[in-house]
């Protein structure tokens, strides 16, 4: 009995068998045959066929060959000038400028005679200005001095003193406003009594101090020389006003004045210190 080896198992088989007793394959199968299918791409309808990549890659190359010959003449071109340029140049002469240390190219100046151009000289007269004039001054500054007459002694300076420029007179100033003197005093005289005594007339004093405000138009305080100085006043006239206590007394001022604009200096003659008589003492 013919044997042979199980193609899957390698088991011995007889050739008479019709399947290996081992794993079953069949002795005398047909013999598989392998196919290879090869499957071309299918070609898009409408779209770019593959055949005409030849004849576009050869113009690729000649217009490469046709650019690469006329770069080349260009730079022959080129190279020419630069020679003829540089053969030009032999004939001009190179300097050194040693301060800004560039090189200076001097060209060669023409045979034609130079011409000489005639100088010229002008004498320019010197110019007349008139001497300029300021304008007046519209506003007027106010210096002013005082100085308090005691009932002995010498005049001293009014220290502290504040002085008023008002529009209208004192008198007219608290009677208008209806302010009541004190009983058996003038108006003015009632102002000493409240400088020496507020406490005692504070009304009056209060009530004198918001009639004058209303007419003050300008103020200013002495110092420790008696003097004070106003400006930016308007020129026009006004009625000068100032009290001081002094002691048991007081001086007051009370006059009009005349302003104008520029400088004006008001020397106060000295005023006489009224005394007051406490009536309680």
């Amino acid at each position: 009995m013919s044997l042979t080896h199980c193609p899957e198992c390698a088991h011995e088989v007889s050739l008479n068998a019709v399947a290996c007793p081992n794993c079953g394959r069949p002795v005398h199968a047909p013999p598989v045959v392998e196919r290879k299918i090869v499957v071309a791409p299918p070609e898009r309808e409408g779209g770019f066929p593959t055949w005409a990549l030849i004849p576009i890659g050869l113009l690729g190359v000649i217009l490469l060959f046709v650019a690469y010959l006329a770069f080349r003449g260009t730079d022959d071109q080129a190279n020419t000038n630069i020679n003829v340029n540089v053969a030009g140049r032999r004939t001009t002469t190179a300097t050194t400028d040693p301060v800004r240390d560039s090189r200076t190219t001097t060209v060669p100046s023409s045979d034609a005679p130079a011409v000489s151009v005639p100088g010229q000289t002008t004498t320019v007269p010197g110019s007349t200005t008139s001497v300029p004039v300021a304008p007046a001054p519209d506003k007027g500054t106010v210096v002013i001095n005082a100085r308090i007459a005691p009932s002995s002694g010498s005049a001293q300076t009014a220290k502290n003193t504040k002085f008023y420029l008002l529009d209208d007179d004192l008198e007219s100033i608290l009677s208008e406003a209806r302010v009541e003197p004190i009983e058996g005093n003038s108006l003015t005289a009632s102002l000493g009594l409240a400088a020496v005594f507020p406490d005692r007339y504070g009304e009056f004093q209060r009530a004198a101090e918001r009639a004058i405000a209303r007419h003050v138009k300008y103020s200013g305080t002495t110092s420790s020389s008696g003097s004070a100085n106003l400006s930016g006043i308007e020129p026009k006239q006004y009625h000068l006003f100032g009290i001081t206590r002094v002691g048991k007394g007081f001086a007051l001022w009370n006059a009009p004045v005349s302003i104008i604009a520029g400088e004006n200096v008001l020397n106060l003659s000295p005023q006489s210190v009224t005394p007051v008589r406490d009536s309680d003492s």
